[in-house]
């Protein structure tokens, strides 16, 4: 398989690791996961992707270093890296998905039964954690209200209130339509009102268009060249797991699957602010300095706010908005195998804090 398949950048030992694809039913529903490192007894960290129905890093991702969010090649020198096709996207799409499970609350629900399955099948209490954007979102339920899980927290691009991201995020996306001189965003714009957009898929979809048009999620100068969508792609392209009906899956009919106004609706009903200002797991925030995607300042106030008995940090990266670079993706690499090392809740002490650039 493989639509343009491309030699592997790391090879995991046959004789000590594991590497394998895993069907799972999971919520009533087969989904697969990707199952890589090359020390078999080493601890299990489980990534949440983004979209949802972006599957990077997904099943599409075996044997590949740069996976948006994270780098990998040393990763799985550390720990057993488990990376999952959540409902309805990838690998795990199919067309006899109800619509009607594609909710906040059934996400979260999948998520706990694959920590439990890890956990019972790596003979481990506790896993590592780490997060992206709307994996963010799943992570922080997930250490919220199962902290005895966890050995600890990584959030990626950290959601907090989707409201209020969609909120700072309207007031960026009309600054630079007004930078561009673009009547035409300007116009919808000041139409589509203020979140949260609940009246109709067509208002909720404006803001998102807008960003899409104006490249949100990547960031580049003459100094820094963003991934972009292209790499993004080949990622999926190159892999030898993945077909062009698997893209087609996540990409197109993944996300027709999963945005429904329930699920939207879902999306304007937390706030983390509000419900999760104490976390008893060691945090730590990683955030791309330049994100106007989901805008730095919201994951900044609730990390302010937020009480973590067990330790808690913010790292800026320098060179990425949303989609990490490949250089800052290697920053969030060496912080989850520097998590490992501290032995996470374990050996972490407590009520350390910092707000470091470059804590490493």
């Amino acid at each position: 398989m493989g639509v343009l398949p491309k030699k592997v950048d790391f090879i995991i030992p046959a004789d000590t690791g594991i590497n394998k694809i895993e069907k799972l039913l999971i919520g009533g529903v087969e989904q697969s996961i990707l199952i890589q490192g090359e020390n078999k007894n080493h601890p299990v960290l489980l990534f949440l992707h983004g979209g949802p129905s972006m599957p990077l890093p997904g099943l599409s991702c075996r044997g590949r270093d740069y996976v948006l969010a994270t780098n990998t090649k040393e990763l799985v020198k550390h720990f057993v890296v488990v990376f999952w096709d959540q409902r309805g996207t990838g690998k795990s799409y199919h067309s006899s998905i109800p619509r009607e499970t594609m909710r906040l609350t059934q996400f979260i629900s999948d998520a706990v039964e694959l920590v439990d399955y890890l956990r019972a099948g790596f003979n481990t209490e506790k896993l590592f954690l780490a997060g992206h954007s709307w994996g963010s979102v799943l992570g922080l339920h997930l250490v919220k209200d199962y902290p005895e899980k966890f050995f600890s927290y990584v959030g990626l691009s950290q959601i907090v209130s989707w409201v209020e991201n969609d909120r700072l995020s309207l007031q960026w996306v009309k600054e630079e339509a007004k930078r561009r001189g673009n009547k035409k965003a300007m116009q919808e714009l000041d139409a589509v009102g203020q979140p949260p957009f609940l009246e109709s898929f067509e208002q909720w979809g404006v803001l998102r268009r807008w960003q899409a048009r104006f490249n949100s999620m990547f960031f580049s100068d003459e100094q820094t060249k963003s991934p972009g969508m292209g790499r993004l792609a080949k990622i999926m392209l190159q892999s030898p797991d993945y077909s062009l009906k698997d893209i087609y899956h996540s990409l197109y009919k993944g996300f027709k699957l999963v945005y429904h106004m329930p699920f939207i609706d879902d999306l304007s009903n937390f706030n983390f602010r509000e419900s999760g200002l104490k976390l008893t797991v060691p945090i730590t925030f990683i955030h791309g300095r330049h994100d106007v995607h989901v805008v730095g300042s919201q994951v900044e106030d609730y990390y302010n706010r937020l009480e973590a008995p067990y330790g808690k940090q913010l790292i800026w990266v320098e060179n990425s908005s949303h989609a990490f670079h490949p250089d800052d993706a290697s920053v969030i690499e060496k912080v989850l195998i520097e998590e490992k090392n501290r032995g996470g809740a374990c050996h972490r002490p407590k009520f350390v804090e910092s707000n470091n650039t470059d804590i490493l």
